[in-house]
């Protein structure tokens, strides 16, 4: 599968970037910043975070782009942070997980499809899964439940 890389201006504490990021299907994702290339991690909640790691390449002068933390949606403060929610509107294309399960830590929970591209909705951690509130065909709003955890 050839690996889709996307550009996205950022606005970090008033300042624009762009940033380029790499498959999010792989682990670790790559986001290049100003010619500079970070292997960074995409966690659920509770999850560790710590600052990207750099990818070695020839000196460049760059400016330090500072951790950003995503805002959470508030279906994960209602749940305690046992359920992974869609992180975009969309229509759920496949559920490869059903209650009951024990899952891993990236394994694929459900295709989400959102403007013509599907995006892997994959487990922050390892677990049981208590409940897949969605379907096949099912469209999904942004923060909407996808999966919960026991």
């Amino acid at each position: 599968m050839n690996s889709v890389k996307r550009q996205v201006r950022v606005i970090v504490e008033g300042k624009e970037y762009l940033v380029e990021v790499g498959d999010l299907n792989a682990r670790p994702i790559t986001a290049t910043v100003n010619q500079r290339s970070y292997q960074v991690q995409v966690g659920g909640e509770g999850a560790p975070t710590s600052a990207p790691k750099p990818v070695p390449q020839p000196s460049v002068p760059v400016q330090a782009v500072p951790p950003a933390k995503p805002a959470a949606p508030p279906a994960l403060a209602d749940l305690g942070g046992n359920a992974i929610v869609a992180p975009m509107p969309g229509d759920i294309i496949e559920v490869f997980v059903k209650a009951g399960d024990q899952v891993t830590v990236g394994q694929e929970l459900c295709m989400l499809e959102a403007m013509k591209m599907k995006n892997a909705i994959r487990s922050p951690r390892d677990g049981v899964v208590a409940s897949v509130p969605v379907s096949p065909g099912q469209s999904v709003d942004y923060g909407e439940v996808l999966v919960t955890f026991e």
